[in-house]
């Protein structure tokens, strides 16, 4: 199939798809006129390449990790477990953006609650709160 089709296939644009190429994602058979070629496999593999980057990895470590992919991509072959510790190293970071985004959500949380409701706040009042400004 050619590039359109995969697009087609995956819901990935064809500029991401040729970005997937230049990183060393994907791997296309070319024909002798220069079209890349893709196969059933690929469609596979640029699911995967989703499924790892909205897990947060980058395409470096994705590029390491899709040769060791197995069983649908839910596993690592037995053949790589080095790439445990990689893995190990992205959890703990998302893991810390979790606890990030909680603390921000707490500040966020303790704010709304300290505000009075919508109608018992003059809107002459919260003008001059916000700009300086007089009530008239």
């Amino acid at each position: 199939m050619r590039i359109g089709a995969l697009s087609q296939r995956t819901g990935v644009s064809v500029r991401l798809l040729r970005y997937y190429e230049e990183q060393g994602l994907l791997t296309p058979y070319r024909r002798p006129s220069g079209y890349r070629e893709y196969h059933e496999e690929d469609v596979r593999t640029v699911r995967h390449i989703r499924t790892l980057l909205a897990a947060g990895l980058n395409t470096h470590t994705i590029a390491e990790l899709l040769p060791c992919m197995v069983d649908e991509g839910q596993g690592l072959a037995p053949a790589c477990p080095d790439m445990l510790p990689d893995l190990y190293r992205e959890r703990e970071r998302i893991d810390s953006a979790v606890a990030d985004l909680a603390a921000a959500r707490a500040v966020l949380d303790t704010i709304i609650a300290a505000t009075p409701p919508h109608d018992s706040v003059e809107p002459d009042a919260c003008l001059a709160m916000t700009t300086g400004a007089t009530p008239s």
